[in-house]
């Protein structure tokens, strides 16, 4: 059977993750939510507004 507390122990987490993890961390990502409030409101004043491109 695996013994969880020793596998654990042994872990170490790869460079490359830490590394994305930071690129990733610090963006100001644009979601689908964040879309879709912004389409919303816009069309709630009558009016259509276009998503802006980054």
């Amino acid at each position: 059977m695996i013994n969880f507390e020793e596998e654990l122990k042994k872990f170490h987490p790869s460079l490359e993750v830490e590394d994305a993890e930071d690129s990733i961390y610090h963006q100001d990502l644009t979601d689908m939510a964040d879309m879709l409030i912004k389409k919303i409101m816009g069309s709630g004043q009558g009016k259509t507004q276009d998503f802006e491109k980054e």
